[in-house]
């Protein structure tokens, strides 16, 4: 058992608090640029420092938010007043945590299939950003559903990756959120996704198991079970969230503490609607904490709005917080539309 144990058990509590959720704001510098091009905003590092800014000192955020994943870049950056974004969020009760990979690439013979990055130098990068303050991390597969996708291999080489990286986490006193992606793209049918998204999670499992990763100190950020963005039967929500949390049930053990979902190309209300018919209807059936890790889902209203101008960073703030008071009600089974 790792020397951290205590302390990782601390901060999975901490970070599945009953009505919070994880922010997702460890976009690359390359997404973050992307997503400031469509607006005009200019793509420098200072532009992305106020965004991220405008982000974390947003008032009453940690009544919602436990914990927010970072970039690299964001990491390492301070506020306007010269405090480091991991001093101000410690500060406010917010855990920093750390995006640890470096991305998904091509699957050798694997056409269209991508495998994740980073585990070269992994157990050096863990203790420096341990030392910076973060005290969870992120590793994000990403499964593909096509004709012939996915394959065991790119299943295995993904599980594989995403288990290694978790103990050498939890030896360096991270808590490893461990997240498996089946991407919404296709157009394939819900029962398509749930084939697909268990076999992922099986695999993911047999693969922790095997690398010793103590499953009640990790996190796990699957997706839901969704029909392809393009097939031409959309799945109801209750029908969506039955078969994610049957899904689930059949395949996460017990000991794993907490589930958060990634919201993963659905509309924003689609993903809080979501949330909330699984912890309204389900929660007394499930054994973990069931929460969510939402990027876009929270921030996009803001982002739009505030369009690199910081005249409008207040009401901008004020769109990020709604987001996240909706999804913290979501959490806990109590979101109605009403409330947007």
């Amino acid at each position: 058992m790792s020397s951290y144990a205590q302390e990782l058990q601390s901060t999975v509590q901490a970070m599945m608090t009953d009505g919070k959720g994880i922010l997702a704001m460890d976009e690359s510098k390359s997404t973050c640029d992307r997503r400031f091009e469509k607006l005009n905003i200019p793509t420098t590092e200072e532009r992305r420092r106020t965004y991220r800014e405008l982000i974390l000192t947003t008032p009453h955020l940690a009544d919602f938010i436990s914990s927010a994943i970072l970039f690299d870049e964001t990491i390492r950056q301070s506020t306007q007043a010269g405090v480091p974004f991991v001093k101000f969020m410690q500060n406010i009760g917010i855990i920093p945590g750390i995006k640890l990979d470096l991305g998904a690439k091509d699957l050798a013979a694997c056409p269209g299939e991508k495998v994740t990055e980073g585990l070269d130098g992994l157990r050096d990068r863990i203790a420096e950003y341990y030392q910076i303050g973060a005290r969870f991390a992120k590793w994000r597969a990403v499964i593909t559903i096509d004709t012939d996708t996915p394959s065991e291999t790119c299943l295995v080489a993904n599980a594989h990756a995403l288990a290694r990286y978790a103990a050498l986490c939890q030896e360096g006193g991270l808590v490893p959120i461990v997240e498996t992606e089946v991407l919404i793209d296709g157009n394939h049918t819900i029962d398509r996704c749930y084939e697909v998204t268990e076999r992922t999670l099986q695999v993911t499992f047999d693969q922790l198991k095997l690398n010793r990763v103590d499953l009640e100190r990790i996190i796990l950020k699957p997706s839901m079970v969704l029909s392809g963005a393009n097939c031409s039967e959309q799945a109801s929500v209750e029908k969506v969230v039955e078969m994610t949390v049957r899904c689930l049930q059949n395949n996460v053990p017990d000991a794993v503490p907490g589930i958060a979902f990634l919201s993963g190309g659905q509309s924003i209300e689609r993903a809080t609607a979501h949330l909330n018919l699984i912890n309204a209807q389900y929660a007394a059936q499930c054994p973990w904490t069931v929460t969510f890790s939402y990027a876009r889902a929270i921030q996009q209203p803001a982002l739009d709005y505030w369009h690199g101008d910081d005249a409008n960073i207040p009401t901008a703030q004020q769109m990020l917080l709604h987001r996240a008071k909706l999804n913290s009600a979501a959490a806990q089974g109590k979101y109605t539309p009403e409330m947007e």
